[in-house]
């Protein structure tokens, strides 16, 4: 079994910005992954998250999208794993990277949070760093729109970067089936 956790903040205010990207990733791989009997969202209180799941191959998933915001995605993320006995190695973390440019995705396993205040509560809460995580690249060219951090990544996306986002969203599908190979 493997536990995918998009990062990201619950709400309309903060649907469509760039720190969700965790949670838009995630819609896009239920939505791909429906032909494996994956079911719709729904609220689990328990685990104060978002879940659904289903098979990919012979392998049981879980999706999840943690309703505490970002800088506590870890609660919900622990909550799941200790309850499915998951270790840390059977969990994936999908979020968004200031440092990564638009367009552009890293895959890496056993990595501390780089700053990155979810990826950080995940690692406080699970007790490790190995697990995998899938960083998908908000950054910028221009050094001044990323000036003040915690405005940049709560603006929501531009036409030009939506296409861009999408284009990402497909190769991060396309990586998450990979790594469940």
């Amino acid at each position: 079994m493997k536990l995918i956790v998009g990062l990201g903040n619950p709400g309309k205010k903060y649907e469509k910005t760039r720190h969700n990207v965790g949670f838009i990733i995630l819609d896009g791989l239920r939505d791909a992954w429906q032909t494996y009997g994956f079911s719709d969202w729904e609220l689990s209180k328990k685990f104060n998250a978002q879940i659904c799941g289903g098979t990919v191959g012979n392998q049981k998933i879980i999706l999840a999208k943690p309703m505490t915001f970002m800088n506590n995605s870890g609660q919900a993320a622990a909550l799941i794993a200790h309850y499915y006995k998951l270790a840390p190695a059977d969990i994936i973390v999908a979020h968004d990277d200031k440092d990564i440019k638009l367009g552009d995705m890293k895959i890496q396993t056993n990595r501390g949070a780089a700053g990155h205040n979810g990826v950080r509560s995940v690692i406080e809460h699970i007790g490790s760093q190995n697990f995998t995580r899938v960083r998908v690249g908000i950054g910028s060219p221009n050094e001044k729109k990323m000036k003040d951090i915690a405005k940049f990544v709560l603006k929501k996306f531009s036409l030009w970067e939506k296409k861009n986002l999408e284009t990402v969203k497909n190769e991060a599908i396309n990586a998450f089936s990979q790594l469940l190979a």
